[in-house]
């Protein structure tokens, strides 16, 4: 499974360079008509000139989601390593080798970041490559001929596609600037990264910290689309559909993937399967908060009663117990004709005890 998801991420990311920087895809062509006010603004020059220049914005984009969650998953295990971690252990190579937890889930939510930043490079190359949609500074960089193409007192539709005289190059990068790659990258990172920050620190650096970072980084994604139509660079449809595609893929990932960041629940091994590895992040409880665990055994006649519960530290406390009963013969005779006849089987269920009483199994 692995390896099936590195090669998914492989193929996303050779797509996505293949899209970006070869010539291999070229936009559509789409006809303009003579002296039109809304594609006939000056050019705002490269790229390096803007405000916010691609390299700040890709250092950001691909730096911060780095340092912020590597930093979180550090911090929490160090607070909840004996609790958050004791059952997120992982074999890669059969009995040798151990991924740590921490590791394991930083790698896991990067994967999935990086995956979604690339789908939106995607998208967003896909939507520029259909459309050949038109930057406000167009006619700028296209230079026509109005006297050759008989418009020059009339509102003339210029189909040609040799209709420019301009610098290819400038032509071309005018010709696609719908959806905006920077409105989509810069929304799909904050999001991700404000979805995270409100799942995994949530209140515990106070009501108001995990709130004001998110709305910090949602607020200059948002500022980045701004300045993209303030510089005459792209139109206000370009930078909402971005906004829209980077938005919806975060969303989507952190729903439906990584699941709020959250570990996901499920039943620990019965006695009988004690052997095998567990390669799931099963775990009695979704937070943070596990605390001690208390195990009872109680035997009568042929029946072993053996009850495991887990207790949270939060109020009011939470028991979370594991119930198994183990049947077993009386005497040596019938263990040899019933041996292959042994049941063993597993439960878990919500066992409410007030705080103060203790978890006493009923015998």
């Amino acid at each position: 499974m692995l390896y099936f998801q590195v090669v998914i991420l492989a193929a996303t990311v050779m797509l996505a360079y293949y899209c970006e920087f070869t010539d291999t895809f070229s936009p559509a062509q789409q006809g303009f008509i003579c002296r039109d006010p809304t594609l006939a603004k000056p050019d705002p020059g490269p790229e390096q000139d803007s405000l916010i220049q691609p390299v700040i914005l890709y250092s950001v984009v691909g730096g911060l989601p780095v340092v912020l969650i590597s930093s979180v998953e550090l911090v929490i295990f160090l607070l909840h390593s004996n609790s958050l971690y004791d059952q997120d252990k992982i074999v890669v190579m059969d009995d040798c080798c151990y991924v740590n937890p921490m590791v394991r889930r930083t790698f896991r939510f990067l994967g999935v970041y990086i995956f979604g930043l690339f789908s939106t490079d995607i998208f967003v190359n896909a939507g520029q490559l259909v459309t050949g949609s038109l930057a406000p500074y167009f006619l700028s960089v296209c230079q026509p001929n109005y006297t050759a193409l008989s418009c020059q007192d009339t509102a003339y539709f210029v189909s040609q596609s040799d209709a420019c005289t301009g610098d290819p190059d400038d032509v071309m990068r005018a010709r696609k600037t719908f959806p905006s790659k920077e409105a989509a990258l810069s929304l799909y990172t904050a999001v991700y990264l404000a979805m995270y920050i409100t799942s995994c620190v949530g209140s515990s650096g106070g009501r108001l910290t995990g709130p004001l970072l998110s709305m910090s980084l949602v607020g200059l994604a948002v500022l980045t689309g701004i300045n993209r139509v303030a510089e005459y660079r792209n139109h206000w449809s370009d930078i909402i559909a971005g906004q829209v595609i980077g938005g919806a893929i975060a969303v989507f990932l952190v729903v439906f993937v990584v699941q709020y960041f959250k570990k996901r629940p499920g039943l620990p091994q019965s006695p009988s399967d004690d052997g095998t590895a567990n390669t799931d992040e099963a775990s009695l409880q979704m937070n943070h908060t596990m605390g001690t665990s208390v195990k009872f055994l109680a035997t009568q006649a042929d029946i072993k009663l053996s009850i495991s519960c887990n207790t949270t530290h939060r109020a009011p406390p939470i028991y979370t117990c594991l119930w198994v009963v183990s049947s077993f013969p009386r005497d040596s005779a019938e263990a040899q004709t019933a041996s292959s006849s042994r049941v063993s089987f597993s439960e878990l269920l919500p066992v409410p005890v007030s705080e103060g009483q203790s978890a006493q199994p009923p015998l």
